[in-house]
């Protein structure tokens, strides 16, 4: 027999047998429906999604970190004995972060798209610019010439590259949800479902909202339609989901299926937001560096590996890994050969990364993260994707049955205790309310909208509990806590502050965790696991931010070998 005809024979064969393994007795599941058998994206109807989704993308600045186990909390002395970082097991999923922190010359982008659509100049919107505003005073010191920084570190060029500071945990939350607005903007138009440039012509009542977009597209862009649906994309889109007349419907019918959907995975539907404590501290530690199989080799003090701050290799030996207080009065060394090349902040990527390639972990700004502080990580309760914070809500809806959303009539604006002024929400947003009984009731996992003093800060876990007792006092509290009051009236402002003697912690469901040493702190503080707490409505000159998204889809981006 021919040695040729054998071998095609057995290849035709080999390749049969793959295809019919591969869609299951012969039938290709991938467009088709393993429910029902019917066609997924027919052209003359039916069910339509889409069957070719690729992994996510990491949206612009960020990089991916995959997750894993690891032990959260304390790994060297607790000199300052606060017994609030014991060492616990968590699991992290896999999610996105910021390569470096947020820096000046973004949050000026951030400011200057504020400015321009919400004009400070029209009363109205006044407060949306100002409360958005970094406090540059927070460089002053009554001992100390700082003037330089207080009128030149937000805005001149020379400090673009350089960590934003002076940013409130509230402002911090807002730069994200901002940014999270503004790169699906990009992508939509990029993908050509909106009309090009739309994103640089908008005013206050024709803005864009993610969420909004995702449940009631014909509101986003202030109902304008021709820049909703004024891209190619669109067009063929509409075109593709028109039925065409028949004898049973001679004048045709109106396109389904028009704008793009969740589904369609074309948008990120995860947002820029802050790490929490959890993710922020695996993402740090980048135990990565330290595996071998299935184990951890070691347990890392550091972001890098080793027990000091300065460099072993040998062309840059002795030279510190990252940027932070030295000792009394040493903020970066000698003249002439500094030791860590910063006084205050340094510019970003001054340092080398981390090995999930992440910069500045250790030292320049300590960071904010999303957890409200509390002393102890409950992790009996949980030890997945550990976060204290939640406060769920939903959309609120209007008597015809729509989500409402907001008008330039509709900013709310919040006095914080500290006086400043800043909005609850933006026009073009939903209105979210809190959940009520028709989400909570007979449910296991949760039961108040509230989440944040769960198990540690709620009746329920106060000393004075009494199961029969009704008291709602202020006093009746685990954290006694001061009770600032601030409130407006004719005359302006009118601020009451606490004036109690017997208030024994700031500790409250406004007090937000931060990571990280600065440039201000001395060594002790650049290991990961050391937290610290501050209102959400303070900020310093030495804690800024970086942002992280969640992922959707697969744990990994590449396929695991049991090597690695």
């Amino acid at each position: 027999m021919n040695k040729n005809l054998v071998f095609r024979t057995i290849v035709l064969s080999f390749s049969t047998l793959l295809l019919i393994g591969c869609s299951n007795n012969g039938r290709d599941y991938k467009n088709s429906s393993r429910a029902t058998g019917w066609s997924i994206n027919d052209k003359n109807g039916g069910f339509q999604a889409n069957t070719d989704y690729k992994e996510q993308e990491a949206a612009p600045g960020l990089i991916f970190i995959e997750g894993g186990t690891f032990t959260m909390g304390r790994v060297q002395d607790d000199v300052m004995h606060d017994w609030n970082n014991t060492p616990t097991q968590q699991h992290v999923q896999s999610f996105y972060m910021d390569e470096t922190e947020v820096t000046n010359l973004m949050y000026l982008e951030y400011l200057d798209y504020l400015k321009k659509v919400f004009p400070p100049e029209e009363a109205n919107y006044r407060n949306i610019y100002y409360g958005a505003l970094p406090d540059t005073l927070v460089w002053r010191n009554r001992l100390g010439f700082n003037e330089t920084m207080t009128e030149n570190y937000l805005r001149h060029p020379a400090y673009a590259r350089y960590p934003v500071v002076g940013v409130s945990w509230i402002q911090a939350v807002e730069f994200g949800n901002w940014r999270t607005n503004r790169y699906n903007e990009f992508v939509l138009e990029q993908e050509g479902y909106t009309q090009k440039g739309a994103k640089y012509n908008v005013d206050a009542e024709s803005t864009f909202d993610t969420y909004t977009y995702l449940q009631a597209p014909s509101l986003t862009y202030g109902g304008q339609d021709d820049v909703i649906r004024g891209g190619k994309a669109s067009e063929r889109r509409e075109k593709a989901n028109t039925p065409k007349a028949s004898a049973d419907n001679p004048g045709g019918s109106e396109a389904k299926d028009i704008y793009v959907q969740m589904k369609d995975g074309i948008i990120s539907t995860t947002k820029y937001r802050l790490p929490t404590e959890a993710e922020w501290e695996y993402a740090a530690l980048g135990l990565v560096g330290l595996r071998e199989y299935n184990v951890y080799r070691g347990r890392k003090k550091y972001p890098w590996d080793g027990a000091y701050t300065r460099s072993g290799e040998r062309k840059t030996r002795g030279d510190q890994l990252a940027n932070f207080k030295q000792g009394d009065g040493d903020y970066g060394g000698i003249a002439g050969w500094s030791d860590d090349n910063a006084d205050i902040t340094a510019e970003i990527k001054s340092y080398a990364p981390n090995d999930f390639g992440l910069y500045d972990m250790a030292g320049n700004v300590s960071e904010w993260v999303a957890d409200v502080y509390r002393p102890i990580i409950d992790d009996e309760f949980n030890d997945f994707n550990y976060y204290r914070g939640n406060v769920y809500t939903k959309n609120a809806i209007n008597e015809d049955g729509t989500v409402k959303v907001l008008t330039t009539e509709d900013i709310v604006y919040d006095t914080l205790e500290n006086g400043k002024i800043v909005a609850r929400n933006l026009p073009g947003e939903i209105l979210q309310v809190p959940v009520d009984d028709n989400e909570t009731y007979l449910r296991t996992q949760f039961s108040d909208s509230d989440n944040r003093n769960f198990r540690d800060g709620d009746k329920q876990s106060t000393r004075y509990y009494q199961s029969f007792s009704d008291s709602d006092s202020p006093n009746d509290r685990m954290y006694d806590s001061p009770i600032n009051k601030i409130s407006a009236g004719e005359d302006g402002l009118t601020k009451e502050y606490d004036k109690a003697n017997d208030r024994t912690t700031l500790i409250d469901d406004e007090v937000r965790v931060y990571k990280g040493g600065s440039w201000r702190d001395r060594e002790y503080w650049l290991d990961p696991a050391q937290r610290r707490y501050l209102p959400q409505t303070m900020a310093t000159d030495d804690i800024g931010f970086r942002n992280a998204m969640s992922r959707v889809g697969s744990k990994s981006t590449k396929n695991k070998t049991p090597r690695n």
